[in-house]
């Protein structure tokens, strides 16, 4: 167990260094908050890079306008408690405005429109670096990351066309009009922002733990009945009890069933399973084999 802690320690050191780095070597950094676990360790460990000053830049939601009520009062809980400034980039005004075009029929979703409203408010703040959750065991894209991940002037990603990062060193320069992504948990493990949610006792959103909750069945995932989904003439409502791995817009974030309440069972399940949260509950994901890279490379975190 002494091990295990040495290296989540050791991660967060990292984190908290790329962190620091970023703050000093930029002019208008800002981090991605969605109110998932790991968006929430990002500013935990902001929070304690700092201390006792405030964070130094804002956070920004990426808002689909489809979300668990759970996450929205987590979130203003947190902007209230750390003294916070809350921008929030909203789909629905993307939508409202013409600038993108809502799906329709079963499985439609609102996160692929989420590129729009992020790439807008990067130009609209003129933001040169911005923080993001990505993990390299998340998905098979994020692999292809560097923790300083190097964006054009479009906000498009060329995966074949990073900076190399030796010996610990960033390249953050840019021109006009480009900008960083930086990933401060690139290697941590799904496994490791658990550990270390337990360790530095982190809150985070109900949702996590296992509860009742109305749901269906589609595609082989439990989805939540929420004001924004409900399910077809063939799919049938059960109540059961399920966690959320990962959080994002409801229509389309699945739940698995679990009896994971605490944060010690929730580890023993992690650590159990050989599955990524978004392999195992994200309906976007499984569109195609190359779905998430396909979105970063338009623009998306």
């Amino acid at each position: 167990m002494k091990s295990q802690l040495s290296h989540v320690k050791a991660l967060e050191s990292e984190a908290i260094f790329i962190i620091r780095e970023v703050a000093a070597e930029f002019e208008r950094p800002c981090l991605l908050f969605s109110g998932g676990k790991d968006s929430i360790l990002i500013l935990n460990m902001a929070v304690k890079a700092f201390a006792p000053a405030p964070v130094p830049f804002p956070i920004m939601h990426v808002d689909t306008g489809h979300n668990f009520p759970e996450v929205i009062e987590f979130r203003d809980r947190m902007v209230e408690k750390y003294g916070l400034k809350l921008i929030v980039a909203s789909v629905q005004e993307a939508i409202d405005s013409g600038k993108v075009v809502e799906q329709t029929g079963k499985g439609a979703s609102r996160n692929r429109l989420q590129t729009t409203a992020l790439l807008d408010a990067i130009e609209e703040h003129k933001f040169d670096a911005l923080f993001g959750g990505a993990r390299r065991d998340e998905e098979k894209a994020r692999a292809k990351e560097r923790i300083y991940s190097f964006r054009d002037e479009f906000g498009q990603w060329d995966p074949k066309g990073q900076r190399p990062e030796l010996w610990s060193l960033y390249n953050g320069r840019y021109n006009a009009g480009e900008h960083m992504r930086v990933f401060p948990i690139s290697n941590w493990t799904e496994l490791d922002v658990w550990t270390y949610i337990r360790d530095a006792e982190v809150e985070v959103p109900a949702v996590y733990f296992a509860h009742n909750r109305p749901v269906f069945e589609r595609d082989g995932m439990w989805l939540a009945v929420t004001e924004f989904l409900s399910p077809e003439e063939d799919e049938v409502v059960e109540e059961r009890m399920v966690r959320f791995r990962t959080i994002g817009d409801a229509t389309c974030t699945g739940a698995v069933e679990s009896p994971a309440q605490t944060i010690d069972q929730v580890i023993e399940e992690v650590g159990a399973t050989r599955i990524t949260e978004r392999g195992a509950t994200r309906a976007d994901d499984r569109t195609a084999e190359a779905a998430m890279e396909d979105r970063k490379k338009e623009g998306y975190f």
